[in-house]
């Protein structure tokens, strides 16, 4: 597997994995869907928009999403 880090990747590249990583599954719109226990909670990809634009690594997200989950 080739590195998703956002120094290794190209804008166009992180958008692509971002994508296939959340609609790979399904390739659904997700708006109103919950098939992935978003729960209808609209389109999921803004969550990784700093990683798409270069900003914040995707474990950085993931991380600070799950951290009020984890005890």
């Amino acid at each position: 597997m080739k590195s998703i880090l956002i120094k290794d990747t190209t804008r166009e590249q992180r958008e692509r994995i971002v994508r296939e990583a959340l609609y790979g599954a399904c390739g659904a719109d997700c708006e109103f869907c919950n098939g992935c226990d978003n729960l209808g909670g609209g389109r999921i990809e803004a969550i990784y928009q700093p990683y798409i634009d270069g900003e914040r690594e995707i474990a950085e997200i993931n991380a600070a999403y799950r951290a009020p989950f984890v005890r």
